[in-house]
């Protein structure tokens, strides 16, 4: 790696919260028993997606549940990943992420996007012929929000006179901003504005989206060096068929929801999605294992993909609290406490 990408690797927890059972507040409790003990394992932070109408994901305000996330830990950064901006106006958009990272004492990490799946912006009137643009206008002025001062715009779906933002983020100048992408010209984008990115697929995949941002970037403008993260669903266990035991319903499981809305609209799933276990496991979504064998395999495509931060999905489907505790525990002593 270059001088403005150390080889110092960092680990976070990305979320779907999709559903577990029929009991859903008894998930949210088991999510922040698991988000404090990440804490105090000294995991990066806890980023969660942003779904609707569907059981993919029980956190459709993420703002919403990671404030409550804030207040059971204490060095764990918390983040959206992503608040889906165009279904927000703007401004409300703007004060709810002052109130997270001040409520959060400046640990707010902060992915906006469009969103993956244009049915969930249609059940709230957002055609996806219209989406593109509301999401450009709403993100133009989130960005100009955050600057502070007074806010005025004239686009195609907002407009805004002279609107006193009284409320400030806690982090100065603005929280760490992310996008999720697969896509080389989006990580330009990033690299060029200062902008995390969140990345899944096969390595070799991920690794185009990475050189990109890298030819791009320069350290330049601030001393914070950027994430380039790599998603990964993560089971370990005691073996490894203890591990594929678990894994293998889960992925199953949570196939299942992430097909929900493809299913009931009668839409086909993405080409790149893999519909079976074993295919996850080939296409490197999932890692599966036990804590030294899975952890040679994360730190293995990790360093193909050009990647410096690690999004480990040790909760989804049916795993147990128990599970995705024990999951996270090793990856701690397996790569954490090995990397410093």
């Amino acid at each position: 790696m270059d001088k403005a990408f150390p080889s110092g690797l960092a680990v976070g927890i990305f979320d779907h919260l999709d559903e577990d059972g029929p009991d859903i507040a008894r998930q949210y409790e088991d999510r922040l028993m698991l988000a404090e003990a990440c804490d105090h394992l000294g995991f990066y932070a806890y980023h969660l997606a942003e779904h609707h109408c569907t059981p993919h994901g029980r956190g459709p305000s993420p703002n919403l549940f990671l404030s409550s996330v804030a207040q059971r830990t204490r060095r764990l950064r918390v983040g959206p990943l992503v608040m889906l901006l165009a279904l927000y106006h703007p401004l409300r958009a703007f004060e709810e992420i002052c109130m997270l990272d001040q409520l959060s004492g400046g640990r707010l990490e902060l992915g906006i996007g469009r969103g993956s799946l244009p049915i969930e912006l249609g059940y709230f009137g957002i055609g996806s012929d219209a989406a593109p643009n509301h999401y450009a206008e709403a993100s133009e002025i989130l960005i100009n929000a955050l600057k502070g001062g007074t806010l005025s715009y004239q686009g195609r779906h907002f407009e805004l006179n002279s609107v006193p933002l009284t409320l400030r983020t806690h982090q100065r100048p603005h929280p760490p901003t992310w996008i999720a992408t697969n896509r080389p010209e989006s990580a330009v984008w990033a690299a060029a504005n200062g902008v995390n990115i969140a990345c899944v697929g096969p390595s070799s995949s991920v690794r185009r989206i990475t050189d990109a941002f890298r030819r791009e970037h320069t350290s330049e403008a601030d001393d914070q060096t950027p994430f380039l993260g790599l998603l990964r669903m993560v089971v370990i266990g005691r073996s490894e068929t203890d591990a594929r035991s678990l894994a293998a319903p889960a992925y199953e499981r949570w196939l299942k929801s992430f097909k929900f809305l493809y299913d009931l609209n009668g839409m086909p799933t993405p080409p790149n999605l893999p519909l079976t276990f074993d295919a996850a496991i080939e296409k490197e979504l999932c890692v599966v294992g036990t804590a030294a064998s899975a952890g040679h395999a994360l730190l293995e495509q990790l360093e193909a993909a050009g990647a410096n931060y690690l999004l480990c999905q040790p909760a989804f489907g049916n795993l147990s609290l128990d599970a995705s505790l024990y999951t996270a525990t090793a990856i701690q002593s397996a790569i954490m406490a090995r990397v410093g």
